[in-house]
């Protein structure tokens, strides 16, 4: 009974140790961030002054430990990609390390224009970890991309799927700065602060928004976009996993290429829902409060997707894309590590 956990760890301890390393320091975080949510009853711009660590440690904990296993996954190119996560570990543990500094000293670690030396300074290293952070991850999608990697064609479609759009969230937090509008932000001692963007749009930063996330309630909020695409890279494995659990009870989806039509769709879909949001936010528009234009976009999307599955569907039943055998034993598999059966990287 206790075999398959033993075997999971032995696995674990395997993978990429930079990256697990990072997972680790976030675990940390996290725990520290969740005493100061307790503990200490500042507030700055709004929100708990440990609430944004306290995301950060969370999301990139996540992200890590994904990255993490894939990497784990036989691949060609080990040596970059194993560089390149190096890379995105060290750049992010700085980048966190600052968002939590800054926290503790009650001030801002974002778009903080500041005069004085030391927090010019911040900026900097900040700035050059979130560019570092991305154009490591951008190369490592490439890399991965241009190969199959994975137990099956549905894995290896959702990791290139799930890569990319993390990329395209990145990229979209761009867009933060470029939009938002110089402000001024008062610390948790009332010391003014000079910002020089800001994340909402219509509305100031630092009003009343949704628990946890602090997405504003009363206008568009760009770090919708950003974490929805950042994160699409989870719902693509989560619908890779759930589409080989569901192949062992219903024969047609145990044709991986069927499957691995599934996830294409569910990929441009889940596309079209990172263009809706922006759209949303761009307009001033709070994620809660949708008007009739993106919902009838919303219901388009909805409907435009359910179709092409069901014609994936239809195709596979017409084709006879019943799973042979050897389909058939792989339909059971999950993506759960590099030691499960499943094809190899094509040759060199």
């Amino acid at each position: 009974m206790s075999a398959a956990p033993h075997a999971l760890r032995r696995q674990v301890a395997q993978w990429h140790r930079p990256l697990m390393l990072f997972v680790a320091s976030m675990l940390v975080l996290l725990a520290v961030s969740l005493a100061g949510l307790v503990l200490d009853d500042r507030v700055l711009q709004g929100a708990p002054v440990w609430l944004k660590p306290f995301k950060f440690a969370v999301s990139l904990a996540i992200y890590g430990t994904t990255l993490a296993w894939m990497l784990s996954l036989p691949h060609r190119g080990r040596r970059w990609t194993s560089g390149l996560a190096t890379v995105f570990a060290v750049a992010a543990f700085v980048d966190v390390g600052i968002v939590a500094v800054q926290a503790a000293r009650g001030t801002f670690s974002h778009f903080n224009d500041t005069a004085e030396p030391f927090e010019e300074a911040v900026q900097r290293v900040f700035g050059l970890g979130v560019m570092s952070m991305m154009l490591a991850n951008l190369v490592l999608a490439i890399i991965l991309t241009v190969q199959r990697v994975g137990p099956d064609r549905a894995a290896s479609r959702a990791i290139h799927a799930g890569l990319l759009l993390a990329v395209g969230g990145m990229l979209l937090g761009f867009l933060i700065p470029f939009q938002g509008k110089p402000h001024t932000g008062l610390t948790t001692d009332g010391v003014p602060v000079p910002l020089g963007s800001g994340h909402s749009v219509g509305v100031p930063d630092g009003g009343p928004g949704l628990p946890i996330t602090q997405w504003s309630t009363t206008g568009g909020d760009l770090r919708v976009p950003h974490f929805v695409a950042l994160h699409g890279f989870q719902v693509m494995l989560l619908l890779a996993l759930l589409l080989a659990w569901l192949a062992a009870r219903h024969p047609i989806l145990r044709d991986e290429r069927t499957r691995a039509r599934l996830i294409g769709v569910a990929a441009l879909g889940y596309v079209g829902l990172v263009a809706l949001v922006t759209w949303q936010a761009l307009r001033a528009q709070p994620l809660t409060s949708p008007d009739l234009l993106t919902l009838g976009a919303a219901a388009l999307l909805a409907g435009l997707t359910t179709v092409a599955c069901g014609a994936v569907l239809t195709a596979a039943r017409r084709g006879g894309g019943l799973a042979t055998p050897a389909d058939a034993r792989r339909g059971g598999e999950t993506v759960t590590g590099a030691g499960q059966a499943g094809p190899r990287p094509r040759s060199r």
